[in-house]
C-alpha cells in the first residue's frame, strides 16, 4: 500500500469513527438539543465518504481494458535497423553471473528518457559473459520512431523489465526497412 493510499485509508477510518460518534450523541440526546443537533451534524460526516466511493466504482467501471501489449510476432524474420556495441552490466550475485545464451533476446533500448522495443539475437553456438562489451544487430518494432534517435555514436541503456541491465552506443545504421 502506497503512503496515499493508507493516509486515504486513515481518513476514511476517522470520519467513520467521526459519523458514528455523531450517531450515539445524536441517540443519548434530548430531543431539540444543541447536543443533537451537533450530533446530526457529526453524522453527515459520512457523505463525502460515500461519494468517493461511488466515484471511485464509476471511474473503476468506466476504465478501459487495457490492450494487450504490442510486440514482435512469435517466429517473425529478423530484420536489423543497427549495429551496436552493448556491454550487459555484470550481476552483482555470483549465483546470477551466467552467459548470456544463444537466441533472441528481447528489450527496451532507453535514450534520454525515451524507450523503445527492440530485440537482438545471438547467433547460434555463441555465448558471452557479462561486461563485456560485444558488437550486435538490433532490430527495433518501430523503426520510423525509432531509428531518428539512434544515430551513430548515440549512447543509450538497456531495459528489461524494470532494471537497466545494459549500456551502449549505435556502431551504424543498417540499410533496412
Amino acid at each position: 500500500m502506497t503512503g496515499i493510499q493508507s493516509k486515504r485509508r486513515f481518513i476514511v477510518i476517522a470520519l467513520l469513527c467521526v459519523a458514528l460518534g455523531g450517531a450515539l450523541l445524536r441517540q443519548l440526546s434530548e430531543p431539540g438539543s444543541t447536543a443533537r443537533d451537533v450530533g446530526t451534524l457529526l453524522m453527515l460526516l459520512w457523505l463525502p465518504i460515500i461519494g468517493n466511493v461511488i466515484a471511485w466504482l464509476i471511474a473503476k467501471v468506466r476504465r478501459p481494458v487495457a490492450a494487450e501489449p504490442v510486440g514482435f510476432e512469435a517466429g517473425s524474420t529478423f530484420h536489423p535497423h543497427a549495429l551496436v556495441e552493448l556491454t550487459l552490466r555484470a550481476s552483482q550475485l555470483p549465483s546470477e553471473d551466467s552467459l548470456v545464451l544463444e537466441g533472441e533476446h528481447r528489450c527496451a533500448l532507453v535514450v534520454d528518457n525515451e524507450g523503445f522495443s527492440a530485440r537482438w539475437i545471438v547467433a547460434p553456438g555463441q555465448a558471452f559473459r557479462r561486461g563485456t562489451a560485444q558488437t550486435l544487430q538490433v532490430e527495433f518494432l518501430k523503426p520510423a520512431i525509432a531509428l531518428p534517435r539512434f544515430q551513430r555514436d548515440a549512447a543509450f541503456r538497456m531495459l528489461v523489465a524494470e532494471s537497466f541491465v545494459g549500456d551502449g552506443r549505435v556502431l551504424e545504421l543498417l540499410g533496412h526497412d
